[in-house]
């Protein structure tokens, strides 16, 4: 079983993908570990990453040309990744959480232990570059949730409830 876990910065992502992964026993493939990895090996932020990145096509390639094969290797796994749901073609249930901006913005600012002004400033300049990227490399509009399964807001729900939703949404189709 493949599941894949998309969403904007702060939306929830990894902590989701982190608990469905051990609840399900199944490998976790994080598109974002793959990013800040790269990032710190540069000794680049997040943001000066992204503006190398939108420069530097060969950077989004290898990061999901190495989601991609990693989540094709494996017959189970959750693939948590802004655009894992593009990636990986037999998943098996597509997620998007999606929260209001603020929400987001307040979670990234209390994960990374910035001023909630400059995490806003910040995030909106990283999403637009991505959505730059995504636009040009794939000709795909992250703004379009057409592909996905299932959409959770995750302003509403905490991870834990998210995860019991997704597991729903599995026993429902594999019933």
């Amino acid at each position: 079983m493949k599941i894949t876990i998309s969403g904007l910065p702060g939306s929830g992502t990894t902590t989701v993908a982190k608990i469905l992964a051990k609840k399900l026993n199944l490998k976790l493939i994080s598109a974002g570990e793959i990013f800040r990895e790269l990032a710190a090996k540069k000794g680049m932020t997040l943001i000066e990453f992204g503006k190398y990145a939108e420069n530097n096509p060969d950077v989004d390639l290898l990061i999901d040309k190495t989601q991609k094969e990693m989540a094709e290797k494996e017959e189970n796994a959750v693939v948590e990744g802004r655009l894992s749901g593009y990636m990986v073609k037999n998943a098996d249930l597509k997620v998007w959480l999606f929260a209001d901006a603020e929400i987001r913005y307040e979670r990234i600012a209390k994960r990374e232990h910035k001023d909630i002004a400059v995490v806003r400033s910040e995030t909106k300049k990283r999403e637009e570059l991505e959505k730059r990227r995504y636009e040009k490399f794939y000709s795909i509009n992250i703004d379009d949730w057409s592909i996905y399964d299932l959409a959770v807001n995750s302003g509403r729900f905490d991870a834990e409830k998210i995860v019991e939703i997704i597991l729903k949404a599995l026993w429902i189709e594999n019933t």
